[in-house]
């Protein structure tokens, strides 16, 4: 293999195009030299765009293409592990966008397969690979907010197309899958544990059946919190706030961070409400889809198992599961 990652593509989806194939092209380590679409012209449009090599007109027409190195996988969530399957038969590593598979049974069938084909396989959290949030965590851990006892998360967007599939209900759309699954696995990443029971408030949208609005209560061990909302119909908002018991860590932009522009965490000591104890760190600018993409390509390369694996796309699942369930039974659930 040569030193330099050969990537195909899965769809022509709109993160891939906005987001990811961009940061690829630039990145370190890798280019995309292929893309599929069940439309040969839309695969073949996005290909000119981005200067891609290969346009393909079947997913499996390009998973068998000797010539690529590794896939990135951004089709509808119930094509994540089924499509991502295939890849690792034909020998391909691959980058799968969340949530990894529609249910933690679902996540470990794959788990299965990455184990026999023995290749990587990689949840695309591209957040855990921002500064920020390295960062973020570096300072819980050290204890500069002191015990980290609470986190709140917002989440959310206004969608109303019928024909996005992340309102199709059949697909794997809705609120949960789509956006809420960053507040839990970030809550896991600055907390460096695993829920012991859930409970949620699910509100479906009448027309598709998706979950538009959902708010979610998780228990930590030691008696820590997560408190979230996320929602796919109301006005856009980003926000997660840690509370200790010596202050707060806060990060304005924490899921879609400029690539071009800094970042900030807000420190307060929490000596006032007028923010008398405020402390600003300054993130430089980072495009964290070029940094999850040579991350990727660097355990493709040297072999050396990934930081963050299918273990940790299954805990997840197995969190969302247990939301889901608590929002039929009313009751707290244990992932």
């Amino acid at each position: 293999m040569t030193k330099t990652i050969r990537w195909g593509v899965l769809g022509c989806a709109g993160i891939a195009v906005k987001a990811v194939i961009p940061a690829i092209q630039s990145s370190r380590s890798g280019r995309v030299v292929a893309i599929a679409s069940r439309d040969l012209k839309k695969a073949e449009k996005t290909a000119a765009a981005f200067g891609i090599t290969k346009a393909y007109g079947s997913y499996e027409a390009l998973l068998a293409d000797p010539e690529i190195d590794a896939i990135y996988n951004p089709l509808p969530n119930h094509l994540h592990a089924p499509l991502t399957i295939k890849a690792l038969k034909q020998g391909k590593p691959v980058l799968c966008e969340e949530p990894i598979a529609l249910s933690a049974e679902e996540a470990m069938a794959l788990a299965a397969a990455q184990k026999a084909a023995r290749l990587p396989v990689a949840e695309a959290f591209m957040v855990r690979h921002h500064a920020q949030w390295k960062t973020a965590r570096a300072l819980v851990a050290a204890g500069r907010i002191g015990e980290v006892r609470a986190i709140q998360t917002i989440f959310s967007y206004y969608l109303d197309d019928p024909q996005n599939v992340r309102n199709q209900a059949a697909i794997g759309g809705g609120g949960l899958f789509d956006v809420g699954c960053y507040a839990i696995n970030t809550a896991r990443f600055l907390f460096d544990a695993e829920p012991l029971r859930a409970i949620a408030l699910m509100e479906r949208d009448p027309a598709f059946g998706t979950d538009r609005l959902t708010s979610g209560l998780m228990e930590f061990p030691d008696g820590r919190q997560l408190a979230f909302t996320c929602s796919m119909q109301l006005a856009l908002t980003q926000r997660v706030t840690a509370l200790g018991t010596r202050g707060r860590l806060e990060i304005p932009i924490p899921f879609n961070a400029p690539a071009d522009e800094p970042t900030v965490l807000v420190l307060d000591d929490g000596r006032d409400l007028a923010g008398g104890g405020r402390e600003e760190i300054a993130i430089e600018p980072v495009d964290q889809y070029g940094e999850q993409a040579d991350a990727f390509a660097e355990a493709v390369l040297s072999g050396i198992p990934l930081e963050t694996g299918l273990e940790d796309a299954i805990a997840n699942m197995k969190a969302i599961d247990a939301l889901f369930r608590s929002a039929v039974s009313g009751r707290w659930e244990e992932p």
